[in-house]
């Protein structure tokens, strides 16, 4: 059972990540379309899983969130990175594949910026996509995301160097969920 209720949209629910939602975390994270696109070069296992969640989910720089639907997890949202001095961070987020395609990525994203520009009084939040992921491009121009420009070869996903797109979403832009 996920933690508590951080933030809820009308599809998805935000929700603490608790230890019982490691084992869907290792799942999901290893699946080669998670992993992939968020260029996740190692498979995870459950301890390697668990000191994460020990280390990240509780950093004060960090929030991680699961998302779920009908209190079923679908995949999570992470903003990190964060600097107070410049009021920048960095979102990150995936689903996993059986949830594609319901806009819960849009809806558990767009939760996570209004926490960040409501709560954290954050001035910009910053996302990187890899050239092939299309699906997670969307996500972000619907969240009214501005690409800023190509950052070259800077990730390697199979055997490649491939470019990233860098988008960048001001705290004045964003329209809410």
């Amino acid at each position: 059972m996920p933690g508590p209720t951080f933030a809820e949209g009308d599809t998805v629910t935000l929700r603490t990540v608790e230890e019982e939602d490691l084992e869907f975390v290792q799942s999901a994270r290893n699946d080669p379309a998670v992993r992939q696109p968020l260029t996740l070069n190692r498979a995870a296992n459950a301890e390697q899983i668990h000191e994460f969640f020990e280390n990240s989910f509780s950093s004060a720089d960090s929030v991680s969130l699961l998302a779920c639907a009908d209190e079923e997890p679908v995949g999570m949202v992470v903003l990190f990175d964060e600097d107070d001095v410049t009021g920048t961070a960095t979102l990150a987020y995936w689903l996993a594949p059986d949830h594609w395609g319901n806009g819960y990525a849009i809806e558990a994203a767009g939760l996570l910026c209004e926490h960040a520009f409501a709560d954290r009084r954050l001035n910009k939040i910053r996302a990187d996509v890899i050239e092939s992921n299309d699906g997670s491009r969307r996500v972000l121009e619907k969240l009214g995301f501005q690409h800023e420009g190509v950052l070259r070869e800077e990730k390697f996903v199979r055997g490649e160097h491939v470019d990233a797109d860098r988008y960048g979403l001001l705290a004045d832009e964003w329209g809410g969920v």
